[in-house]
């Protein structure tokens, strides 16, 4: 998204070029539409953010219509960061949200002490490395999610069929039932194999959670399409993606 700074200071001080300002100073801002009041040396804690480097230079930002420091981003997100800088206060809610903005803001020490919550831990440590570790993840991914809406013309619901394979012993007991299903022309997503301990479950599930983050509405269940030979039952799934 982008970035429009408007700033109001309690004693501006009109450069035409670099304009020095001592931290104390209280800086007024309008983040998304909310009003904050901090000074100088809060919003600059970090060195090296982007945070910072805004408010190194007021000369080359502009300002909303009071005159204050505008910032294009959610802004009740930007309360719980403000309280980071202030005292060192790690925020407990909505923490998926605010890490997003951190990353915005480029602050580094905060994004750590994030990933170290519980909630941050297993999404972008656990869950998220695993997924990683999955061949052409995203990709697959996109794909199952177009598939899904070039057959929901008209329809209330849509069925992909997925296919997970951990090792390549898996794919072998697979590739007869691949082809069974592309001379039939049913297109399929195949996802593996991977390097990792999570199991096809763990992989579906990921699979389930990075669709429904984007809003649809998906469940899944064993396929059972005809030309899946009965030895590789286990291995094919039933994505229904419900429209209205």
């Amino acid at each position: 998204m982008s970035l429009t700074p408007v700033l109001r200071l309690s004693k501006p001080e009109e450069h035409t070029g670099q304009m020095t300002m001592p931290p104390f100073l209280v800086v007024q801002l309008n983040v998304g539409g909310i009003l904050y009041t901090t000074t100088l040396g809060t919003l600059q804690k970090v060195p090296g953010s982007k945070l910072a480097e805004m408010f190194s230079n007021p000369c080359k930002v502009c300002r909303d219509a009071e005159d204050r420091f505008f910032i294009d981003r959610p802004g009740a997100c930007f309360g719980p960061i403000l309280d980071y800088l202030r005292s060192g206060q790690v925020p407990t809610q909505r923490v998926e949200d605010v890490y997003r903005e951190a990353q915005f803001y480029d602050l580094q020490p905060l994004l750590r002490l994030l990933e170290d919550t519980p909630q941050m831990f297993g999404e972008q440590v656990a869950r998220r490395q695993f997924v990683l570790r999955v061949p052409s993840y995203n990709e697959n991914l996109e794909l199952l999610v177009r598939l899904a809406r070039a057959e929901a013309m008209a329809a209330r619901r849509s069925v992909v069929l997925v296919c997970a394979v951990h090792t390549d012993q898996d794919l072998a007991f697979c590739v007869q039932s691949l082809r069974n299903l592309e001379n039939c022309q049913r297109s399929v997503v195949k996802f593996g194999p991977w390097k990792a301990a999570p199991d096809d479950d763990d992989l579906l599930d990921c699979v389930l959670m990075d669709i429904r983050a984007q809003g649809y509405q998906v469940t899944r269940k064993p396929s059972t399409e005809k030309a899946v030979q009965a030895k590789a039952s286990s291995y094919f799934h039933t994505f229904l993606f419900t429209w209205w």
